[in-house]
């Protein structure tokens, strides 16, 4: 649960305090190692469950703009703009 919310460390307070007064919960020793780790290893944590949760190819970079026509002798639209977008993809870790 922790994980997969990516709690900043006042939601993991809450959380932690949560389970510790729920029946049959963690004792506060429980709470504070949990804690500990998650300060720790958050970072880690997230960036591993993101890589897990990727199937395919990941946007490796974006180049993009806008062209616009400033002067066109025979064409009404004249300001008519044109987009140019260039992706690359690739597969994760590549």
């Amino acid at each position: 649960s922790i994980a997969s919310a990516d709690m900043d460390l006042n939601q993991l307070e809450a959380f932690l305090t949560a389970q510790t007064k729920k029946q049959g919960g963690i004792t506060s020793d429980q709470a504070a190692v949990i804690a500990k780790f998650w300060k720790n290893h958050r970072t880690h944590i997230h960036e591993s469950l993101v890589n897990q949760s990727r199937w395919d190819n990941v946007l490796k970079n974006m180049n993009w703009r806008v062209d616009l026509k400033s002067q066109l002798r025979h064409i009404d639209q004249i300001n008519t703009p044109v987009a140019i977008v260039e992706m690359e993809v690739g597969k994760n870790g590549q």
